[in-house]
């Protein structure tokens, strides 16, 4: 048995590995046989997870999005009932998140594994949690700050926000971008 597999999460040990593997070689690499001599399990262990790839994949990408739809939640439970700051809080959480787990941004984004409908009026099944997080954040905001906005101008309102949030954490993982501040400490004064 290896180091890098200590007992007790085996199920997500191999999904965070799994991530690291997709990232690194794309989706086409990734074998469970493979995956078990990376944690240095048996070849039958990753089996008692995930019956097969496309499970493990499903498996996943549930758990990016799991992860990042409570980091998100918890974010803003901590504020007080001032909409406008739980809507920044909430951006600020978004590139937070991704600072401290810049492989999870890989995974998503690049892959097509989110599904968003930016209608305004879209029904919110299957959608991207942390997109719905936001768009319920904005409708709170509209029906009491700007309560004769049409629909069509809500819409352009929350791809706005979606778009600051989701192009400057873009931005952060540029590879030829560079940048001597610190984007942690800096984000809240880029989304103001």
């Amino acid at each position: 048995m290896s180091d890098k597999y200590h007992h007790g999460d085996l199920r997500n040990a191999l999904i965070e590995e799994s991530i690291k593997m997709i990232n690194t070689s794309g989706e086409d690499s990734l074998s469970m046989r493979k995956l078990a001599e990376r944690c240095g399990v048996s070849m039958a262990a990753p089996y008692a997870h995930f019956k097969n790839k496309e499970e493990m994949i499903n498996a996943i990408k549930e758990y990016v999005e799991d992860s990042f739809t409570t980091y998100l939640e918890a974010a803003i439970s901590s504020c007080e009932n001032d909409i406008e700051k739980k809507i920044i809080t909430l951006g600020n959480a978004y590139i937070t998140f991704f600072i401290e787990n810049p492989e999870y941004f890989t995974f998503l984004f690049s892959r097509g594994y989110i599904h968003v409908n930016l209608d305004f009026k879209s029904s919110d099944e299957k959608v991207f949690k942390p997109f719905k997080i936001l768009k319920d954040l904005c409708s709170i905001y509209f029906d009491e700050k700007k309560p004769d906005l049409s629909d069509y101008e809500k819409e352009l309102e929350i791809i706005r926000i979606w778009a600051s949030v989701q192009g400057l954490t873009s931005i952060m993982f540029m590879q030829n971008v560079k940048w001597s501040r610190n984007w942690k400490e800096e984000i809240s004064k880029l989304l103001r």
